[in-house]
């Protein structure tokens, strides 16, 4: 190998060692002799070969964090299953390199602690109602902590909550009584308002029969008062005619004539009706007879 060839070949690894290529959205920390120099920003830097050396590399994005499965205590002394996940990003590569050895390892421990701790506080039917105050109090107490960190919690979610099959036996038989108690006031309410329904039905059902009975009993009475009436009113009318038919010549005699013809008629029916009849004593004088019938229609004449 030619000296120029090897000049050429440690010039571009000066080249390569010098000159540091950073990655949009990462950070990465510079030491100088063993000592923190810089942090080094996206695009392109330049170092001191054998001097500097990238001690850490970090991404600023957001990260999403398991936390482990891990047995909690209720306040009523039950044992539950919990895991989540943790949402975290550094925001201080500096701190994140020198404050402490392992932010991911320390936001789990501190995650699960907290998290047993907010448990202990809760019965257990309130663990599944409380999860929003579970998640706020965690990335509380990690953001504060991890403040010296360099790192940001922004959201922590509870992914299960599992508790002992004993546990979810009896709380399946209680919402099975509780779907049973729900079906049975249902059933009770839809009778109540049927009977209520029915007995409003009856009711309005009565009122429109009175009220229809009431329609018609003053509509027979006003047609019986206006038969009444015109029949009065027809007999005025022909009592006033026989009267005024009387007063005309020849009429006396047929009065006399059709009272003859009546009392004759009359005694025919009593005749057809039974066997045995009484008979005035006067019965053959019919002319006595017609004459005092007319002595009365006379006398009435007389009175008007």
């Amino acid at each position: 190998m030619t000296p120029l060839l090897v000049l050429l070949v440690l010039v571009v690894l000066t080249i390569l060692m010098t000159v540091k290529v950073i990655p949009q959205q990462s950070a990465y920390i510079m030491e100088r002799l063993g000592k923190f120099y810089a942090v080094l920003q996206p695009g392109i830097n330049f170092i001191i070969p054998f001097f500097d050396r990238i001690a850490y590399k970090y991404t600023l994005k957001e990260t999403a964090v398991d936390i482990p499965e891990q047995i909690c205590i209720t306040r009523d002394n039950v044992q539950v299953r919990m895991d989540g996940v943790i949402f975290i990003q550094v925001i201080d590569p500096k701190k994140a390199a020198y404050g402490i050895a392992d932010y991911t390892f320390a936001v789990i421990q501190l995650a699960q602690t907290t998290m047993r701790s907010e448990i202990g506080k809760l019965d257990l039917d309130k663990t599944f109602e409380e999860r929003m105050t579970i998640n706020r109090a965690v990335v509380q107490s990690i953001d504060d902590a991890a403040i010296g960190w360099g790192v940001k919690v922004l959201r922590y979610e509870i992914k299960n909550i599992t508790p002992p099959q004993s546990v979810l036996i009896a709380m399946e038989k209680q919402m099975q009584a509780e779907r049973e108690r729900r079906a049975v006031i249902l059933q009770s309410d839809g009778e109540k308002q049927a009977a209520i329904n029915v007995a409003e039905g009856q009711k309005q059902k009565a009122v429109l029969e009175s009220e229809g009975l009431r329609l018609r009993q003053i509509n027979e009475a006003e047609g019986e008062a206006a038969a009444l009436k015109s029949v009065a009113e027809a007999t005025a009318e022909s009592i006033k005619m026989v009267a005024a038919a009387i007063q005309t010549e020849g009429g006396m005699e047929a009065v006399q004539l059709k009272v003859a013809d009546n009392y004759v008629e009359q005694f025919g029916k009593l005749a057809k009706a039974g066997n045995t009849m009484i008979l005035p004593a006067n019965f053959a004088d019919m002319g006595a007879m017609i004459a005092a019938a007319m002595s009365i229609v006379k006398s009435s004449e007389q009175k008007k």
